[in-house]
């Protein structure tokens, strides 16, 4: 199996958003904390058939989502999709889906080399948070068949175990030797960043007020769910600010 690939499609959104920096040479005053999160869930039912789905939240608000049948983008909130030009977002959408075609080619490939049984779900999820003060915390892990697999330490840039097991091991291995994967994921993370978000703010500045005026409202009607983040309708199994203990299902948000 080669899952350094696992998380390329976060990177791909991670390196958009950064066009979106130089195209607007916007700068924002950061007046909290906000959270930038980047997932991927690949079902892999048979060696021929695999469902992926992929997400991406600014805070609790759901910026787009991947289209599971055709691989193009959608877009949830009407600010984002006007700050690229269309044929930007075109160019973006087919990088998209030359990633998962080798994708799921190299995957289905490592697990009939390893026996790994079918179906399986791989999981992705990246992304920062940033405080008022510019400084920021990068985070990526990977998830396998629900269960935290692999962590990323963001300092010394190594691969960390969540689960030690022959399987673990040699994802571990193989992501570590990785060294440009590993570079691209200490630049897009730890570099860029808060100019990522920070546009993103600018683009989505009144609908996080709203959602801040509508988080407020319901913590006066009703007590905190444990461990759960409100997002209007639905909800995910874990804080935005820490580490997941399992990573979500994008079909369950």
């Amino acid at each position: 199996m080669q899952p350094p690939r696992c998380c390329l499609l976060l990177h791909l959104h991670l390196h958009l958003l950064l066009y979106l920096l130089l195209l607007s040479g916007i700068q924002a005053d950061l007046e909290g904390s906000f959270t930038l999160r980047l997932l991927q869930t690949s079902t892999f039912q048979n060696n021929s058939f695999v469902d992926t789905e992929g997400l991406g939240l600014l805070e609790d608000i759901e910026l787009g989502s991947l289209d599971k049948h055709t691989w193009t983008i959608h877009f949830y909130q009407p600010w984002v999709r006007p700050a690229l030009p269309r044929g930007d977002w075109d160019t973006i959408e087919n990088m998209i889906k030359i990633y998962l075609q080798k994708f799921n080619h190299l995957i289905n490939k490592g697990a009939m080399q390893k026996d790994v049984p079918y179906p399986f779900v791989a999981q992705c999820m990246a992304g920062c948070e940033v405080y008022p003060n510019r400084t920021s915390r990068a985070f990526a892990y990977v998830g396998y068949n629900g269960q935290d697999f692999l962590s990323f330490n963001m300092d010394n840039a190594t691969w960390l175990l969540s689960q030690d097991t022959k399987l673990s091991r040699y994802v571990q291995a193989v992501l570590q030797n990785y060294t440009a994967f590993t570079e691209l994921v200490e630049v897009l993370f730890n570099d860029t960043c808060v100019d990522d978000i920070e546009v993103l703010l600018h683009y989505g500045k009144a609908a996080l007020e709203r959602q801040g005026e509508t988080t407020l409202t319901l913590a006066c009607q009703q007590p905190p769910f444990p461990s759960t983040t409100l997002t209007g309708t639905k909800s995910l199994p874990f804080s935005a600010s820490a580490k997941p203990q399992v990573l979500p299902s994008a079909r369950s948000m």
